[in-house]
């Protein structure tokens, strides 16, 4: 599946966005739908997760009750609420997904294969 991320932009700190990531083919059930972010000079991180069926998600602890992860099943598409953004959220934000990853692997990079080609977000201070 293709994944396309976008919404991404500049915003000061304390405000809000919302990134959308789509698909070229609809996404099966057992699809887990990720969000990973890159900030300059660091590695790619895990941010939140969500399972297309049943909609269980997990959360980075660095984003926990600031960021939610949702999904429209009508519009196959993957949200992430982004609020109370900080200067350290700047990034730039991929969604990837996979079928039938191990809720165990559900935070690392390498559980999944298909990878949109990111979206920049930028909090002013």
């Amino acid at each position: 599946v293709q994944l396309q991320a976008y919404g991404g932009g500049l915003v000061q700190t304390g405000g809000s966005l919302r990134l959308s990531c789509a698909a070229s083919e609809r996404f099966f059930s057992s699809h887990i739908i990720g969000w990973f972010r890159q900030a300059p000079g660091k590695e790619r991180e895990f941010v939140a997760a969500i399972l297309w069926s049943g909609g269980i998600t997990r959360y980075a602890d660095s984003v926990k009750d600031r960021f939610t992860i949702s999904r429209d099943v009508a519009e196959n598409t993957v949200y992430l609420q982004m609020n109370s953004l900080k200067p350290e959220d700047t990034a730039i934000y991929y969604c990837a997904a996979n079928t039938k990853i191990p809720m165990a692997t559900i935070t690392a990079r390498s559980a999944y294969d298909s990878w949109g080609q990111g979206t920049l977000v930028t909090v002013s201070s």
